[in-house]
C-alpha cells in the first residue's frame, strides 16, 4: 500500500494559505444536502461539529457520555500553546513549528505541525471571542506561562482548568447548532463499528447504551474525534471510559494504525497507592513552571522520609539532589516529558524514591512560594517583612495560580501540598500514535477523517505539553472546515445514503454476533481482571523503556490473555439493555488487540526516540539515540491477526536539520 501524505506543493510558510486559496470547494446550497457523522464531541469534536453546522453541512453527532460537556478533554488543565509572542520573549510560529517537531524527536511530519502552528493564533482569537475566561495580566492583557522544552512563554491559560473553558467554549457553539437543528446529537451511543459502502465510509453502527439497541447512520463521510488509547495500560491519567474502540473498528474494516508504540508517559502523576486502584490522577504540568523537583541525596534521609520519621521540609538544601537541575541545566525543571521520566525513573531506581513503594520523587514549592511571597510583600510596600508574612502572601499568589491542583491533591493524598512537598511519579498519559491521516486528516480509507488525539499527525515520538488542547482546536476550528471539502466535493451528485443498503444489515449483524459471543462466554472472570492484567503486561514490557526480549515475552503474554478472554470472561446482564459491563467488554476486547500491536510496533523500531526508549539504543549518557538513517517514518500497520503489515511513510525533513534532542 503506498501511502499518499497530499501534502502541497511550495515553501512550507506558504503551504496551507496557498492550499486553502486553491482547494475545492462545495457550494452553500449543496452544503445542505450533505451529511457529516462526527464521533466524539471533546475539543477536536465538538468544535468540527459546530463548525461544519455553521457552514451549512447536516451534522449527526455521537458520545457515549450523557453530555458533550463530559468529554475527557476537561482533564487538560495546564493551558494550551499560541505562538501570539504576547511576552515579547522571541517566540513566533517557526519557533513553535521547531519545538514542536524537536520535542517529538523529529518523527512527525513538517508540513502539519507547521499548519498547526499557524492555527494556533487564530484558536486564542475564537476561544476569547467565545468568552472563555483566560488568565489576564495586571494590565488586562491575556497571561502566559512557561512549559516543558522550550525557552519562551506561550501557553494561555484559565487557572488549572483551560481545558474543561475550553470545552464549555465549544460545547456553546455546538449547543447552538444543536438549537438550530444543524446538528442532530445522539448522546449515549457508542459507535461499534464502521460500515463501508463501494470503498468509502458511509456510516457507523452505534449502541444505544440506555437501551442496549443496535442503530445504523448514514452519512456521506465520518469523522472520528474519540481520543487517545492510554487506557491500554489499564491504570493511566485517561478518563476510565477513554477507549480505542472508534479507531480500532475502523482499523478493522482497514484504517491504518500509526506509530502506536509512541506512548507519553506524564511526569506529575500522584503515585500509585494500591493494587486496586482503577485509575491515576494528574498533577498539571503547569506546576513545574514554579516546582522544583529533587530527591535526597542521601539513603539514610530517603529511609527516614519512607518510614515517616521526617519530611520533605526536614532535608537542608546542601542534601538535595534537584537532579532535573543538575543534568538539563538549560531548561531545568521544564525539559520535555519524555526527558522529565525517564529521570524521575533513573532517581527511584538508584533507590531514592520518596514514598513507601519507592515510586515518588518531591514536587517542591516553597523556593516559588518564597519568592512570590517577597515580590508581593514589596509590591505592598513591607520592605521588611518577616518569614510568616512572606509565606502567606507567597501562598495567595500560588493559590491564585494552582489552587484548584492544589486543593485536589490534597484531597486524594491527604497532604497540604503548601506546607510539604508534593511526591510525584511518571504515568501514561497521552498516546502520540493513532489512525494514520494525509494532510487533509483523511485516513488512508477514503470518506473517513480522523481528528486530535485519535490522530498521529502533530506529536511524532512526544507531544510537548499544553499541545493537545492546541490540536484538537486547530483541527475542529481551522482545518477540517476546509480539507473535508476535498472529499465531499466530489460527492455532491450523490443522493442521501440510505442506512437499508446491505452493508448495512451486514455490519449490523457481525456486531451483533460479537456482543452475543460477548454475553454468551459465561466464563468466571470479570472483564476488569482481564482489562487490569493486560495493564500490567503493558507496563512492565512496553511502558516507560522496552527492550527486545520484553517485548516479545509480552506479545505473547497478550495473545495467550486474548485467548483466556474470549474463553473465560464473565459479562453479566443481556445485550438489549443497560450494561455497562458489556460497554467494557467490548473496549478490553479491542485493547487486547491493540496492545500486540503497540508490542509489535516497539519491536519493530530499533532505535529509542521520544517516549519509545529502547533499552538496547541509548547514548553513553543514557540518553535516548535515535536512528535516522532506518527509522525516519511513520509506521502505519494494517491489522492482521498473525502479523500485522507495516507500511511506511516516509518523512521528509527539508526545513530542520535533523540531531541529537539536547535540553542541557
Amino acid at each position: 500500500m503506498k501511502l499518499n501524505s497530499n501534502i502541497p506543493e511550495g515553501p512550507l510558510a506558504d503551504k496551507w494559505t496557498n492550499y486553502r486559496g486553491k482547494m475545492n470547494l462545495v457550494a452553500p446550497n449543496n452544503k445542505r444536502r450533505i451529511d457529516i457523522i462526527v464521533v466524539g464531541t471533546g475539543l477536536a469534536g465538538a468544535s468540527a461539529a459546530a463548525t461544519l453546522a455553521e457552514l451549512g453541512y447536516n451534522v449527526s453527532a455521537f458520545t457515549f457520555h450523557d453530555s458533550p460537556r463530559r468529554a475527557h478533554s476537561i482533564a487538560a488543565q495546564g493551558g494550551i500553546n499560541a505562538a501570539k509572542n504576547y511576552q515579547n520573549d522571541g517566540d513566533s510560529v517557526y519557533r513553535l513549528f521547531y519545538d514542536t517537531i524537536k520535542g517529538g524527536d523529529y518523527r512527525s511530519r513538517e508540513a502539519n505541525v507547521h499548519r498547526l502552528a499557524e492555527a494556533s493564533r487564530s484558536i486564542i482569537d475564537q476561544c476569547v471571542a467565545q468568552g472563555v475566561p483566560f488568565a489576564r495580566e495586571y494590565g488586562g492583557l491575556l497571561a502566559n506561562r512557561s512549559f516543558g522544552g522550550v525557552q519562551v512563554s506561550r501557553t494561555f491559560y484559565a487557572r488549572g482548568q483551560t481545558g474543561q473553558q475550553l470545552l464549555l467554549g465549544a460545547y456553546q457553539a455546538l449547543s447552538r447548532q444543536i438549537a438550530t437543528g444543524n446538528v442532530k446529537m445522539y448522546n449515549r451511543h457508542e459507535m461499534l463499528d464502521l460500515v463501508m459502502v463501494d470503498g468509502k465510509a458511509r456510516g457507523i453502527i452505534a449502541r444505544n447504551l440506555l437501551t442496549g439497541k443496535l442503530e445504523r447512520h448514514a452519512a456521506h463521510c465520518v469523522v472520528l474525534a474519540t481520543g487517545g488509547y492510554g487506557n491500554v495500560f489499564y491504570l493511566s491519567t485517561n478518563a476510565m471510559g477513554s477507549n480505542v474502540t472508534a479507531g480500532w473498528r475502523a482499523v478493522k474494516r482497514g484504517a491504518l494504525m500509526a506509530n502506536p508504540c509512541y506512548t507519553q508517559i506524564h511526569p506529575t502523576c500522584i503515585p500509585v497507592s494500591g493494587e486496586y486502584q482503577s485509575k491515576l490522577t494528574l498533577m498539571s504540568e503547569s506546576l513545574r513552571n514554579d516546582g522544583r523537583v529533587w530527591v535526597p541525596k542521601n539513603m539514610d534521609d530517603v529511609m527516614a522520609i519512607r518510614e515517616g520519621r521526617k519530611t520533605g521540609n526536614d532535608i537542608p538544601e546542601e542534601d538535595r539532589d534537584y537532579y532535573l537541575e543538575r543534568r538539563y541545566p538549560a531548561f531545568g525543571n521544564l525539559v520535555p516529558r519524555d526527558v522529565a521520566s525517564r529521570a524521575a525513573k533513573t532517581a527511584c531506581d538508584e533507590g531514592r524514591g520518596v514514598n513507601q513503594t519507592g515510586l515518588a520523587v518531591f514536587l517542591d514549592f516553597a523556593a516559588a512560594i518564597e519568592r512570590y511571597g517577597k515580590a508581593e510583600a514589596h509590591t505592598q510596600g513591607l520592605h521588611n517583612p518577616d518569614k510568616g508574612t512572606i509565606t502567606r502572601l507567597g501562598e495567595e499568589v500560588v493559590k491564585a495560580k494552582y489552587g484548584n491542583l492544589f486543593q485536589m491533591y490534597e484531597k486524594i493524598t491527604g497532604e497540604n501540598p503548601y506546607k510539604l512537598p508534593m511526591k510525584i511519579y511518571p504515568a501514561v498519559h497521552y498516546t502520540m500514535g493513532g489512525l494514520w491521516v494525509d494532510y487533509n486528516l483523511e485516513t488512508n480509507v477514503p470518506g473517513l477523517f480522523c481528528l486530535g488525539e485519535a490522530n498521529f499527525s502533530d506529536h511524532g515520538a512526544n507531544r510537548l505539553g499544553a499541545s493537545a488542547l492546541m490540536q484538537g482546536l486547530a483541527d475542529g476550528y481551522f482545518v477540517i472546515p476546509y480539507t473535508i471539502g476535498q472529499f465531499l466535493s466530489k460527492e455532491i451528485r450523490t443522493p442521501k445514503i440510505s442506512s437499508d443498503l446491505p452493508e448495512f444489515e451486514a455490519a449490523e449483524n457481525a456486531t451483533k454476533e460479537r456482543v452475543e459471543k460477548l454475553i454468551n462466554i459465561k466464563g468466571n472472570q470479570s472483564v476488569e481482571s482481564f482489562h487490569r492484567r493486560l495493564g500490567k503486561i503493558m507496563w512492565e514490557y512496553c511502558g516507560m523503556s522496552r527492550n527486545a526480549e520484553g517485548l516479545k515475552k509480552g506479545r505473547q503474554m497478550i495473545r495467550e490473555l486474548r485467548a483466556e478472554f474470549w474463553r473465560d470472561v464473565f459479562v453479566p446482564g443481556t445485550a438489549d439493555e443497560f450494561n455497562p459491563e458489556l460497554e467494557k467488554a467490548c473496549r478490553v476486547a479491542d485493547f487486547l488487540e491493540l496492545g500486540e500491536v503497540m508490542m509489535v510496533d516497539a519491536l519493530d523500531r530499533n532505535e529509542s526516540c521520544g517516549g519509545h526508549f529502547r533499552e538496547e539504543y541509548r547514548s553513553e549518557e543514557g540518553e535516548a539515540a535515535r536512528n535516522d538513517a532506518d527509522y525516519t517514518y511513520v509506521a502505519a500497520w494494517e491489522w492482521n491477526d498473525e502479523q500485522p503489515i507495516l507500511h511506511k511513510e516516509e518523512l521528509v525533513f527539508e526545513n530542520v536539520e535533523l540531531k541529537t534532542r539536547s535540553y542541557k
